[in-house]
């Protein structure tokens, strides 16, 4: 029998705590607490979980500052990280993606929500980003080394940059990037990209997938999801 996958919890209110302990224990993860960033950031460096939830909002030190420090240190930064927030801390959350977190889950949440998100962080966890070379997804193929689309065997046009930009989604299926994460991966030296653009990239692919599945979800205040169909809460 495997091992259970350990989750550290840096939450201070209680009653989320034990909604998220008692859905853990149904998904069958092993889950310790900590009420505040100080203590959070010493069990990380105790017990190397193999994931951390992380509010924004936290006593002691806050949440942005408790990954910074896991993200900086050589010992600690391959250690994925979920935060979690309260309504209106939007720009919160995008600093704390930037800072390297690997998703968030805005309050109020579905437990079985946030842990489909966990198992889909955990599962990355396990792909050698490097090695991917074609990536699939529905009825598409992703050529990363040629930069081709296609939808079965007919070739899509895209754009250098709306190529970067579904690049960048597809090989992180199921993580939240912010609009400077993709801007960052983005090749296009004849073209002036600036932050709002990112939105037009977006309805362009939009169209060229089709409607037959909503593939890129926009995260309200955030960004943008390649969503991970095999992590959708069913």
């Amino acid at each position: 029998m495997s091992q259970k996958k350990r989750i550290l919890l840096v939450e201070d209110e209680e009653d989320i705590a034990a909604l998220i302990k008692l859905q853990a224990e149904l998904s069958g993860y092993k889950l310790h607490v900590e009420v505040d960033g100080i203590n959070g950031l010493r069990a990380v460096e105790r017990e190397k979980p193999d994931l951390v939830i992380l509010d924004v909002m936290l006593p002691g030190e806050n949440g942005l500052d408790v990954c910074r420090k896991i993200k900086s240190s050589p010992q600690l930064k391959n250690i994925p990280i979920l935060m979690i927030s309260a309504k209106g801390e939007e720009l919160d959350v995008v600093l704390g993606l930037e800072l390297g977190a690997d998703d968030y889950v805005p309050k109020p949440f579905s437990p079985k929500v946030l842990f489909s998100r966990i198992k889909a962080i955990l599962r990355r966890g396990k792909e050698p980003e490097a090695t991917i070379q074609t990536v699939k997804f529905g009825e598409f193929t992703l050529e990363i080394d040629r930069y081709i689309l296609r939808k079965q065997e007919r070739s899509i046009p895209v754009t250098l940059s709306e190529f970067g930009i579904l690049r960048r989604l597809v090989t992180n299926q199921g993580k939240v990037l912010t609009r400077n994460q993709l801007l960052d991966d983005i090749n296009n030296d004849d073209a002036f990209i600036v932050d709002r653009n990112i939105d037009v990239h977006i309805a362009s692919l939009r169209k060229k997938l089709g409607p037959t599945f909503d593939w890129i979800e926009t995260v309200r205040g955030v960004g943008y999801r390649f969503r991970d169909e095999m992590a959708l809460d069913k």
